[in-house]
């Protein structure tokens, strides 16, 4: 495995302690070995030593095992370079097929893009010489490449990206990366739908009222406002996470459990999605906002436009909300709300799917105004688990109807620390299972739909920013957004 842009904080936050707690619970072969590059100059006991010391920081296990890592470390090397220097690439092969010979990695690579997109070109040029066909006889293996997001600003960029990518790579070795499809409870959407039998038949417009997707921050840009200042919310979060979370959330079911079956459905549910086709929707469908100074856990908060980094007079869209139709036999008419956001009060990712309140004539004597809608909840993170609300009787003499949950937690039923995603995408990419990666027409219809709401964004007036406090949960234009349909965010 080569990881370009080994100094970043990917590598040492989230690879490599994902790849020791793989060969610490053994799903990695003992030959397995990893190369950084990066511009840096320093040895590869110096990039030992500081991988060790992230590992230790950031692993889900830790203190590292020394026998487990002295055993890891063997495998562990370092190439300093550019990007751009075919000098550093004709060392990096080297090094490969001196480990190919000594540890017997037979040929087979994995490179991982954890640089920023503007490195990309560069990198996948000169990886067009070292994936050349051989001329001298050497034995080759298989070739798989990883990129991060984001992939492309916009459908234009991400089909050059894909173009530029695709001269050298089959589309079957090519892995989009989108992290939330490696959490456990994500993946779980798919087993609660399709492994119960109770739920999937009122999963449809007749029974469902609307559902409510949420991925909610309570941090700010976190020195990453060169990047943000040009991505903003609508490409950090909903491009990739969000709709995905919503694809799997809607798609029918597949023909069977593997990669090209479940991203066939996923790409059908992305292309169902009602565009906008005038300025009036785009108004209607959406709001943005923008974070001012505010507190978040007893912590003042600068506002956006205070953040190093970020153009004073900033329009980038720290807050979305949309409102989007799926036009299917399955979901037409129904509502989807999604809404992300920095510097909201707590971290939460959820999932709610709320179902069309039952007849209630014959509790006409009762206090209506507990009977309340019944909400199936998928909780992402942090408190991963399932929560259904259902009416329950009151205990007494009279009908008084409470609503009342019926909790799952995953930490409290398997009693077993759940795996980070990164671990199981990259034995995933290993093994050449692509289910859980983006395939090339999926990131084509998320653009498609992103493009069509910046475009509506364009053609309205100019946001007066900031518009929400950091601390609260969004602009008030976002909760009269949803009230305008009677209807109102979960409180989380």
């Amino acid at each position: 495995m080569v990881i370009f842009g080994a100094s970043g904080d990917l590598t040492h936050r989230k690879l490599i302690p994902a790849l020791y707690n793989l060969a610490l619970e053994h799903l990695l072969p003992p030959e397995f070995s990893v190369i950084g590059y990066a511009r840096r100059p320093k040895t590869h006991e110096e990039f030992r030593n500081e991988i060790k010391a992230s590992v230790n920081d950031f692993s889900r296990n830790k203190p590292v095992k020394p026998e487990v890592w002295e055993t890891f470390e063997k495998g562990v090397f370092y190439v300093p370079a550019t990007f751009e220097d075919p000098q550093g690439y004709q060392k990096l092969l080297e090094l490969m097929r001196k480990n190919d010979q000594e540890r017997g990695t037979r040929g087979n690579r994995l490179y991982y893009l954890s640089t920023p997109p503007s490195e990309h070109a560069a990198i996948v040029q000169q990886l067009r010489e070292l994936e050349h066909p051989q001329t001298d006889g050497y034995k080759r293996g298989w070739s798989r490449i990883i990129v991060e997001k984001p992939f492309g600003h916009d459908l234009e960029s991400a089909n050059a990206l894909n173009d530029l990518l695709h001269s050298v790579f089959n589309e079957d070795q090519i892995f989009r990366i989108d992290h939330y499809l490696g959490k456990e409870t994500v993946q779980n959407i798919l087993v609660f739908r399709f492994a119960n039998g109770i739920f999937e038949p009122l999963w449809t417009r007749d029974h469902v009222d609307h559902v409510q997707i949420t991925v909610a921050e309570s941090v700010g840009v976190e020195g990453r406002a060169g990047y943000y200042e040009q991505a903003g919310a609508i490409r950090d979060m909903v491009s990739n996470h969000m709709l995905q979370i919503l694809a799997l959330t809607t798609m029918e079911p597949p023909s069977a459990f593997d990669a090209t079956a479940v991203r066939d459905e996923k790409v059908k549910v992305l292309r169902a999605i009602h565009p906008w086709q005038h300025r009036e929707e785009g108004r209607e469908f959406s709001v943005r906002g923008q974070y001012g100074p505010g507190w978040i856990g007893g912590v003042q908060v600068p506002g956006y436009r205070d953040e190093p980094g970020v153009d004073p007079h900033s329009l980038t869209e720290t807050f979305v909300a949309l409102k989007l139709y799926i036009d299917n036999w399955r979901w037409a008419g129904v509502p989807f709300y999604l809404r992300t956001g920095k510097c909201l009060p707590k971290r939460v990712t959820e999932v709610a799917v709320q179902f069309k309140t039952a007849p209630f004539s014959m509790f006409r004597q009762t206090a209506l105004s507990a009977l309340e809608p019944n909400i199936l909840a998928m909780r992402i993170q942090p408190d991963e688990g399932i929560v259904l609300k259902f009416g329950a009787k009151v205990p007494g003499p009279d009908i008084a109807i409470r609503s009342v949950n019926m909790d799952f937690l995953y930490g409290a039923s398997f009693d077993v620390q759940v795996a980070d995603a990164y671990e199981r995408l990259l034995l995933d990419c290993m093994l050449g299972e692509s289910t859980l990666f983006t395939r090339e027409d999926e990131v084509q219809a998320q653009w498609t739909l992103i493009d069509n709401v910046i475009e509506g964004w364009k053609q309205q007036p100019e946001p007066k920013f900031p518009n929400y406090a950091a601390g609260t949960w969004g602009p008030e234009q976002a909760f009269k957004f949803i009230e305008r349909d009677g209807r109102a965010w979960r409180k989380l």
